[in-house]
């Protein structure tokens, strides 16, 4: 048996924290809440998506998104809005509900021009100074599978609130790195499923940001 499919999301939930992870992704026995923050987030892809894809107005609360799509739209090339990938554990290409899906990742745009591809990911968060570049480099891995032709992917992500554009380059050179990386990390997670082992680790976000009742830190720090 494996963890798989595994994506960056499951990858952060995991080292966050292990028995929290369990208990929402394995166990199911406790379920995520859909906050506002979430649900504006939503809103913003959607509102970003439909702008790409095929130019349906900006609704005025979102006036401050314009000027930013505005100039990818205007970028040469051939773009995938929401674009879902899959990777068999092979690192072959495969649909995103296949029974051999093995990673999963949705990139919210992918514009491809030749052998330059360039991906972004649009962020709400208002401070842009904790910013993971991780996703950037599992898309941009993805996006090198994807798309032989392409060697070369600039990625970046897209604070629209906080106003800041953090790049990144990636060239496909990078992918032995990047994929020993990740493995890694991957590893970790596929050992604590096959020993059924979920250590609680407790942070700053155990008192007010976790579901997780049973745990012994839960209310704590």
């Amino acid at each position: 048996m494996s963890v798989a499919p595994w994506s960056y999301s499951r990858i952060k939930a995991f080292e966050q924290c292990p028995k929290q992870f369990y208990h929402m992704k394995i166990a199911k026995d406790y379920k995520e809440q859909y906050t506002e923050a979430m649900r504006y987030g939503t809103e913003v892809h959607g509102v970003a998506e439909d702008f790409i894809s095929d130019g349906t107005p900006i609704p005025e609360k979102f006036a401050f998104l314009k000027g930013p799509l505005e100039a990818l739209k205007r970028r040469q090339g051939k773009k995938f809005t929401e674009m879902r990938m899959g990777l068999t554990a092979r690192l072959e290409t495969c649909g995103f509900q296949d029974k051999d899906v093995w990673w999963r990742g949705i990139a919210d745009l992918v514009i491809v021009d030749g052998t330059k591809a360039w991906v972004v990911d649009y962020k709400t968060g208002r401070n842009a100074g904790y910013a993971d570049k991780g996703q950037l480099e599992l898309m941009a891995m993805a996006t090198f599978k994807y798309f032989p032709e392409v060697t070369k992917v600039h990625a970046g992500l897209m604070f629209v609130i906080a106003k800041k554009f953090i790049k990144a380059k990636y060239v496909f050179e990078d992918l032995p790195s990047l994929w020993d990386k990740w493995l890694a990390s991957f590893d970790r997670m596929q050992i604590a499923y096959d020993n059924d082992t979920w250590n609680a680790r407790p942070s700053g976000l155990c008192k007010r940001h976790c579901a997780v009742i049973e745990c012994v830190y839960n209310g704590s720090n």
